[in-house]
């Protein structure tokens, strides 16, 4: 193997944590009671799959999911009955912007220094480029390179995403390691001929999380943290 390719969102950051911090920080500063940050943070992220595949299915043109966000942000407002608040534009853009700053899980600080240390690491995220070099600069994530979606125009699961990064790289797909915690991300890669790994993020949900909590086929390599993960692929 040549380079490891890592899911973001779930897998190497933390984003219900951040976005539940931003969201309560973003309540208090307007004085609104009686909304659960974390419950509007997964209301938002319900979002998520829904508004790419308006993208994937050829319905809209790609945009960056910076867009998406701010979109399902304005959604996820009228959810909460809150759309008819006057929130200055300003206001509302740098809430969206929680999604730059997510902070990582633990192992990923210590695990993908040893893995940069024998391959290319770097994402192959939904997001786009300035949020993920954003999250990267101020979680010292050490990504030899910033790809995924806005680099490719092409939101996984869609195989262009892969294979377009893939040819990036310029590198066949069975020399890339894609790493997720997520098995239908895995499932995406391992038909597109690149190699697996699967880390279970059990909290990524939060504490009644039911999905993703076991690997669901043979992947390359199941590792129980980032760290783990890194004997097998580099030693």
């Amino acid at each position: 193997m040549r380079a490891a390719l890592f899911d973001v969102f779930g897998t190497v950051v933390d984003w219900r944590s951040g976005v539940s911090r931003d969201v309560a920080v973003f309540l208090a500063r307007h004085s609104i009671g009686g909304v659960d940050p974390e419950a509007f943070a997964d209301a938002w992220r319900r979002h998520y799959s829904p508004s790419m595949e308006e993208v994937r299915a050829g319905r809209r043109p790609f945009v960056p999911l910076d867009r998406l966000h701010f979109e399902s942000l304005q959604a996820t407002l009228s959810e909460f009955d809150l759309a008819r608040r006057d929130f200055a534009d300003a206001d509302l853009q740098e809430l969206n912007r929680a999604w730059h700053r997510l902070d990582p899980w633990p192992d990923a600080v210590a695990g993908l220094p040893r893995m940069k240390s024998g391959l290319i690491i770097a994402p192959l995220s939904n997001g786009n480029l300035s949020l993920l070099l954003n999250m990267a600069k101020r979680a010292s994530i050490p990504w030899d390179a910033i790809l995924g979606a806005e680099v490719v125009a092409a939101y996984k699961p869609a195989p262009e995403a892969y294979l377009r990064t893939a040819s990036l790289l310029d590198l066949p797909p069975g020399e890339i390691v894609m790493v997720a915690a997520h098995n239908g991300d895995l499932a995406a890669a391992r038909a597109c001929g690149f190699r697996t790994a699967f880390v279970p993020r059990p909290t990524e949900h939060g504490p009644s999380q039911t999905t993703d909590l076991k690997p669901e086929q043979d992947w390359d390599f199941i590792a129980s943290d980032f760290e783990a993960l890194a004997q097998p692929l580099v030693g």
